[in-house]
């Protein structure tokens, strides 16, 4: 059962949407930087002849932005159907700015009727503990930070809602029907974004771990002490004081998946990726419901390694496999989106 499990990790109770985020940014992530004091882009069509056999166009827009003062330029892609719109899109924080991509089948967003926006995150600053690098070069002198300052995954998010600045300025595409996706540490961003950005529809995280979807308390595989001591410019400064003390926390990351709703969060996890540990996520979204059933109507599971769980607000699913973005996560996460499209429309009857 669920809430045995939960009892027994002594995981913290949910507070109000406002006290959840301002822990979890200034305890773990950094505080987001202010947004920009002026936003434009410029657009260059048709980078790519016949995109998708004709289907879709390919766009390359640079975007260009104000913040403390200072220029920011970063590249983002967007592929949009040539069918009358407006249409459901995807934001992609993906690690490589390829279109299509490894981890991004287009073609087949494409088909389902999506658009993608998509960036690279080492477009917005280096994935490392450079913070003098890109966006991170802008915001901190001398690449020096405060302690509740953002780390890099944070700095990835309000890359990421830049496009969701754009989206709403571009009549093909529906905001209504948005969506922001990463895998592993974008994971990780796309829940931070969708959190802290309520003009996101849907969160969706793949195989986002630790600091991600996962609960700290009880968890298997990587564990608070190892991400931090490995990659400690992803955070606050302030989340070091937590490595060998898990169990003082003032949160844990349901708070990050409960801060989304009443909007809709999606987990998805891989029965192999143990370094994740796909329990934890789970049991994550059952404490992030509290108990709602119409956000998570599940009290239990069984160990199968392959299932959907897509009735709730909060949909999830474990599929055969290891630790990637693969086709068939995207079409299991379309399948809870088209879901809970009808839901929505019944709702409205």
């Amino acid at each position: 059962m669920f809430l045995d499990e939960l009892k027994k990790r002594n995981v913290p109770s949910l507070k109000s949407r406002a006290e959840m985020l301002e822990l979890l940014q200034r305890e773990e992530y950094g505080c987001l930087p202010k947004t920009p004091e002026s936003f434009v882009w410029e657009a260059e069509p048709g980078v790519a002849d016949n995109f998708c056999a004709g289907k879709a166009t390919l766009e390359k827009l640079t975007f260009r932005v104000v913040v403390n003062g200072k220029d920011f330029v970063f590249p983002v892609y967007l592929a949009v159907p040539t069918a009358e719109g407006p249409h459901p899109f995807f934001v992609h924080i993906n690690f490589r700015s390829d279109v299509p991509d490894r981890y991004m089948p287009t073609e087949e967003l494409i088909d389902n009727g999506f658009a993608v926006l998509s960036f690279g995150y080492e477009d917005v600053t280096r994935d490392d503990g450079d913070f003098t690098s890109g966006l991170a070069g802008v915001l901190y002198e001398n690449g020096k930070r405060a302690p509740h300052d953002a780390g890099k995954i944070a700095l990835w998010a309000w890359a990421a809602m830049r496009c969701m600045d754009y989206a709403e300025h571009d009549e093909r595409l529906d905001c209504a029907k948005s969506v922001v996706c990463g895998h592993s540490r974008l994971g990780k961003t796309a829940l931070l974004t969708a959190a802290l950005d309520t003009r996101f529809a849907f969160g969706y995280s793949n195989d986002s771990g630790c600091a991600g979807a996962a609960l700290f308390r009880g968890k298997k595989g990587e564990q608070l002490d190892d991400i931090y001591r490995q990659f400690p410019f992803w955070f606050s400064e302030s989340f070091g004081r937590y490595v060998g003390k898990t169990d003082a926390l003032p949160f844990d990351q349901h708070y990050l998946l409960a801060s989304i709703a009443p909007r809709y969060v999606y987990v998805a996890s891989a029965a192999g990726d143990d370094w994740a540990d796909p329990a934890s996520e789970l049991l994550s979204c059952y404490a992030a419901a509290a108990g709602d059933k119409e956000a998570f109507p599940y009290e239990e599971t069984s160990e199968d390694y392959d299932f959907n769980l897509h009735a709730g607000r909060i949909g999830y699913h474990r599929r055969p496999g290891l630790h990637y973005f693969s086709r068939e996560d995207w079409n299991r996460f379309i399948a809870f989106f088209e879901g809970s499209s009808k839901a929505r429309k019944a709702e409205r009857l």
